[in-house]
């Protein structure tokens, strides 16, 4: 079984156990033959707080943690944004890497799944994308806002819902963030958008 096979079982075991209506439909567009296809090893600065995600005795889903922090420097870890439109502060501690979708090394055209890194003091500011979003913070507790709404801190373990188009953004406090996402839907291929309005602290 090839390392993103393995990882993309796990993931997939992992959401049947939590039992929750919202993952019900990205469990049943989960494709059911999962052919691993050649990926292009690629790693980026925010790989360097792979250690502290490791250490992590409170990682929600340690198991699963332990493997992809193993399995980081043979994945494909990529950015959204350019230079042009984040600082270097930013982009030196962000990054991301699709294990299942169009671009994964386990294709599938219905949904996309993989992993968010974000440094300790990071701000992810105010984005949307066509596709609806879940996100399980495995590691590190995060604020989130969606819309204009109040920032609330989700811990690991917390499932996060962002509908389709919905604008929305997260800052990390002292720890570095491992979080799982998941979408689905329309606009699989269509990279997030910032946002031009400000996020409010």
């Amino acid at each position: 079984m090839t390392t993103s096979v393995n990882i993309a079982a796990r993931i997939k075991q992992m959401l049947e156990s939590l039992g929750q209506y919202s993952l019900a439909p990205y469990l049943a567009d989960w494709p059911r033959d999962c052919r691993s296809r050649p990926a292009k090893r690629r790693e980026l600065p925010v790989l360097r707080w792979l250690p502290a995600i490791a250490g992590d005795d409170s990682a929600f889903g340690a198991d699963l943690v332990a493997v992809v922090c193993r399995a980081a420097p043979s994945l494909e870890w990529r950015q959204t944004y350019s230079s042009k439109e984040l600082d270097a502060v930013f982009l030196d501690n962000y990054g991301w890497s699709e294990i299942l979708g169009g671009n994964g090394p386990l294709a599938s055209g219905r949904i996309a799944c993989g992993f968010l890194i974000l440094g300790p003091s990071t701000l992810y500011p105010r984005h949307r994308h066509e596709a609806e979003e879940v996100y399980l913070p495995l590691s590190g507790t995060a604020a989130w806002q969606r819309g204009d709404a109040v920032w609330r801190e989700h811990p690991p373990g917390t499932l996060i819902h962002h509908a389709a188009g919905e604008p929305h953004a997260m800052r990390t406090g002292a720890s570095p963030l491992l979080a799982l996402y998941l979408w689905r839907g329309a606009g699989l291929a269509q990279k997030a958008r910032l946002d031009d309005l400000p996020t409010s602290a």
